[in-house]
């Protein structure tokens, strides 16, 4: 088989699409795979480092200022046309995009010259890209069984988020490691890839007073907001660092995850069945992480807060209710959830349209 892959902009879009070539490589031994990427994101550098061929393309997000989204309708253009040399050259058996504004070039050339697409969709509420998309592809894959009804008229397979599949053979990463002791609690707080300002800015009097006995908080401020906690007198059992490579693997090593509630976060808390307090971002697109967080409290895996009633009382009393383990009901449905291969049944979907093409 030969794939071409493409997803940018952010670990919740780069990840899923690592964790699906990491399964095709595994199940097709001959498989020529090409990942299409923006030239100047994580993807840039994230993605080479796996030993995957990378071809990067010049292409920005729209924003409000006509002036400069006439200037990017012009890159959308260039990139469209660079994706049609990429493709007749690498002759792909199927694409898939797995979210970001660059896909929409790359998926709209594959359509162009009739090579089978498919999309996958990480959030419960889809971005304007995959619903534009969706309307020709040949499949959208699907993390939130709620997301089909966004999608009418496209052919939806509920998969699951490919991230999960990052987790699941992971050998944890031990606490000490980190300079954290063996015999505490630990809580860890990770607001995604690029970090939230805003949601640290929350947490402070939460890390400067918190009265959480036996237990340790570690918190992942993101590259650019390490710096302005050096400035803060935080509790003395609050560590803070910017960043953690192996952040899967140390997931099984937590007994608390605080978060924002993006797709790829969620989906690895629910492979690790750590119990997790979710805060969603009100800052994104279609509010889609509220409504990620909400499938997960509805269905108790987890609790929930939103931002604007984020305090420290209420925070410290969710935490010390998901510590004690005992008769906890979220804890006991998060191991009694199960959850298949996202990327082998996106393998399997893709293999049998392509058996069904010859």
């Amino acid at each position: 088989m030969r794939l071409i892959i493409s997803a940018g902009g952010t670990g919740g879009h780069i990840y899923p699409a690592l964790a699906i070539v990491k399964k095709f490589q595994e199940l097709d031994k001959t498989l020529e795979v090409l990942y299409i990427g923006t030239h100047n994101r994580m993807e840039n550098e994230i993605v080479p480092k796996h030993n995957i061929p990378f071809e990067g393309i010049k292409i920005y997000g729209f924003s409000k200022n006509i002036g400069s989204d006439l200037k990017n309708i012009g890159y959308v253009i260039k990139a469209y046309y660079k994706c049609l040399h990429i493709m007749k050259d690498f002759k792909p058996d199927v694409v898939i995009g797995v979210g970001g504004y660059v896909t929409l070039p790359v998926i709209m050339a594959a359509r162009k010259l009739k090579i089978k697409t498919f999309i996958h969709e990480q959030n419960s509420i889809p971005g304007k890209t995959n619903k534009f998309l969706s309307r020709g592809v040949d499949g959208v894959f699907t993390s939130f069984k709620e997301s089909d009804k966004y999608f009418k008229g496209a052919k939806c397979y509920f998969t699951g988020n490919p991230s999960s599949d990052n987790v699941k053979n992971l050998k944890s990463v031990k606490k000490e490691s980190l300079g954290l002791k063996k015999d505490k609690k630990l809580v860890l707080i990770v607001s995604g890839s690029l970090g939230s300002k805003g949601l640290n800015d929350k947490l402070i009097p939460f890390l400067e007073t918190n009265k959480l006995v036996n237990t340790e908080i570690l918190l992942i401020t993101g590259k650019a907001g390490y710096e302005e906690f050096k400035n803060y007198k935080l509790a003395s059992n609050v560590k803070v660092i910017p960043y953690l490579d192996n952040l899967s693997a140390f997931l099984k090593s937590c007994d608390v995850v605080i978060s924002r509630s993006g797709a790829g976060i969620i989906s690895e808390i629910l492979a690790s069945k750590v119990p997790s307090i979710l805060i969603p971002s009100p800052n994104v697109a279609n509010n889609h992480q509220y409504y990620n967080a909400l499938a997960l409290k509805e269905n108790n895996l987890a609790l929930m807060i939103e931002e604007k009633d984020l305090d420290s009382q209420i925070l410290e009393e969710m935490v010390e209710k998901l510590i004690k383990k005992e008769d906890n009901e979220i804890i006991h449905n998060l191991q009694k959830y199960k959850q298949s291969s996202s990327s082998e049944a996106i393998y399997q979907i893709v293999k049998e349209a392509l058996c069904d093409v010859k």
